[in-house]
């Protein structure tokens, strides 16, 4: 009876923050109003408390500040509705949650920081402006805090002109072939892929091998999606701030480095995957499990913590989402990098070559079919990207990726 009081208390918690999240019915549109009474007043705090994380003696107002920085981020993610009613849109109270998801962690990393944050690279002549790129700047490129960190070699054009022509073709490019994959996953399975109620990449129909081998390449297309998807989004920011602000190029470095190239899974999550969300996941779970455990502690505590994050974000797609999928999933790369460094402990030789190739790419196939069935359960795949610009060359797509599926399921008959 001891423990099934503590039980019922987190399953209690756990349904009330994940569980019962308001319908998108149950929310209030985004508008003028929303936006001053909803969205405005976090950034703001957010604002603040960066200009206050690089002052000296503002640890305690910092502190103070947290708590009511949570509720408004927590208001906003759960009452504001920014498809405004059009369940295409949805994919943008999923980037709502992310973002205000981040802002209340990076809030809680500020309230604790001990002295002020430093920006020993290219600081600017006011400290509002350093506060500014402190509130986008989430990889802390010239900020003393972002230690540890490589950042991948930059090919690009050096000269102010050529960078923003570059990243705006590039941004065109990979949002061409966003939109193709995009077209090339709903066309496996129209009938649950495109929509918003959602279904599973596993077909019961078809023999284990030939279902696994169709759900592999439904994840593996997906995979290329949202590296796409996410370069996209990346340059438009990048040609904003070097193009509209006249930012340095050089802050910003590029944000993956050819990841199917990785030869171990602490290549591939610790470098060579886009690193934007890697502190937010230490200050949530690295650090405190750390602590505890070690340094088993802090790989685990970090990767559920981005478990957690992915959970969150699917939570206002769907009121019935399998919570544990995403828990499970990272938390076996996590298992993976740890059998990595047990490895390495044992021969005295890291985890490489090509056969450190084929281990990274079959792990990651292996739990990378769980994460993409939870986004396809929850119907994420059905939701329309504003930046999809691939619509010419659908029926392309749809032929070759319905005569691939025709071919898989004539292998099991």
């Amino acid at each position: 009876m001891a423990l099934a009081v503590p039980s019922t208390l987190l399953e209690a918690l756990w349904t009330d923050i994940l569980v019962r999240v308001p319908p998108t019915s149950a929310r209030v549109p985004f508008d003028i109003y929303t936006f001053f009474a909803y969205v405005l007043p976090p950034c703001l705090f957010y604002q603040i408390v960066a200009v206050l994380a690089i002052l000296p003696g503002t640890r305690v107002l910092r502190m103070a500040l947290w708590p009511l920085i949570a509720f408004l981020a927590l208001r906003v993610a759960m009452f504001v509705d920014f498809s405004c009613g059009n369940p295409q849109w949805s994919y943008l109270n999923v980037g709502c949650v992310m973002v205000m998801f981040c802002v209340v962690v990076r809030t809680l990393d500020w309230a604790f920081v001990n002295g002020p944050l430093k920006r020993p690279v290219r600081p600017a002549a006011s400290f509002v402006v350093d506060a500014i790129d402190l509130t986008v700047n989430v990889r802390g490129v010239g900020w003393n805090w972002s230690k540890g960190i490589r950042f991948p070699p930059d090919t690009r054009p050096t000269s102010r002109l050529r960078f923003a022509i570059y990243t705006l073709l590039s941004a065109l490019y990979h949002s061409f072939i966003c939109g193709v994959l995009h077209i090339a996953i709903q066309a496996f399975s129209p009938e649950t892929l495109t929509v918003l109620s959602g279904g599973t990449i596993f077909d019961d129909t078809l023999p284990p091998m030939i279902r696994y081998a169709r759900s592999s390449i439904i994840s593996i297309v997906a995979a290329f999606l949202f590296y796409a998807d996410i370069q996209t989004h990346y340059d438009m920011g990048t040609f904003i701030g070097v193009a509209v602000f006249q930012q340095d190029p050089a802050q910003w470095p590029p944000i993956f480095d050819a990841p199917w190239k990785a030869t171990s899974l602490h290549d591939f999550w610790g470098y060579r995957w886009h690193q934007l969300v890697r502190r937010t996941f230490i200050v949530l779970g690295g650090r405190p499990l750390g602590f505890v455990f070690g340094r088993v502690g802090y790989v685990v505590g970090s990767f559920l913590a981005s478990g957690v994050l992915h959970n969150v974000m699917l939570a206002p797609l769907s009121q019935s989402a399998e919570r544990w999928t995403m828990l499970l999933s990272f938390g076996m790369m996590a298992l993976g990098i740890i059998v990595e460094r047990m490895f390495m402990q044992v021969t005295g030789r890291r985890v490489g070559g090509w056969i450190g190739r084929v281990w990274t790419m079959a792990w990651l196939l292996v739990w990378g079919n769980t994460i993409v069935d939870g986004f396809a359960r929850v119907g994420l795949f059905a939701c329309w990207d504003p930046f999809v610009t691939a619509a010419p060359v659908k029926w392309i797509v749809d032929h070759y990726v319905t005569a691939l599926d025709r071919w898989l399921r004539a292998r099991a008959s």
